[in-house]
């Protein structure tokens, strides 16, 4: 109940200070199994971008330990499926916690891949969870204003979902094959960029002149 209050909330929100927002190819999310949502990270707020643009889905997702500090903040994001992650030193948590939820819970994963809104570099855990778990990835990006300031321009923001990729939950997982795998997601993502706007390029607004 906590989760859709919170959905109808933030989606009546954001039409009224951005705009219409527009998902596109939502046909492509798996619709009988949990999956990994791997998705570009452009902005603070991609995570719950995205579990609004997958609704009625519910997913869990990462968020820094920091964020768990306040009472209220504590409450509000555990509530709709954040689980605490220490960045300098990741525990097994980490891979236990999602994996657990997409074999046994109701809820997917909302995942970066890259880990940060400063780096473009793919990490593997994405592939390891899904290897583990046995789910697709299923890779989306985020077009539009990456500045909080920015939506009140009323600038148009679309997502876009790919076609799923299945890791071998036999096959090893080398340096070289998970190399390859980052390759798809990345090939992934330049696709559904394009689909959108093949000149829109993300610019980090904290990054180093």
């Amino acid at each position: 109940m906590l989760y859709r209050f919170i959905r109808v909330f933030t989606v009546t929100l954001v039409s009224i200070i951005n705009g219409r927002t527009y998902y596109l190819n939502k046909n492509r999310l798996p619709k009988d199994t949990n999956y990994i949502l791997a998705a570009t990270h452009r902005t603070w707020w991609d995570p719950v971008w995205f579990a609004m643009a997958a609704y009625p889905k519910k997913f869990i997702f990462m968020a820094k330990k920091e964020l768990f500090k306040n009472k209220f903040m504590n409450w509000l994001i555990t509530s709709l499926g954040a689980f605490p992650v220490d960045r300098k030193n990741a525990g097994a948590d980490v891979i236990r916690i999602p994996v657990s939820e997409l074999k046994k819970g109701d809820r997917s994963l909302i995942m970066f891949p890259s880990g940060s809104r400063h780096s473009q570099k793919l990490k593997s855990g994405s592939i390891l969870i899904a290897k583990l778990s046995g789910k697709p990835i299923v890779p989306a990006v985020y077009q539009g204003p990456v500045k909080f300031s920015h939506l009140f321009l009323r600038k148009r923001v679309t997502m876009n979902f790919g076609e799923p990729i299945h890791v071998d939950v036999k096959g090893k997982l080398t340096d070289e094959i998970v190399e390859e795998y980052n390759q798809k997601i990345e090939e992934a993502y330049k696709k559904l960029d394009a689909e959108i706007d093949p000149n829109w390029r993300y610019v980090d607004p904290k990054a180093k002149k």
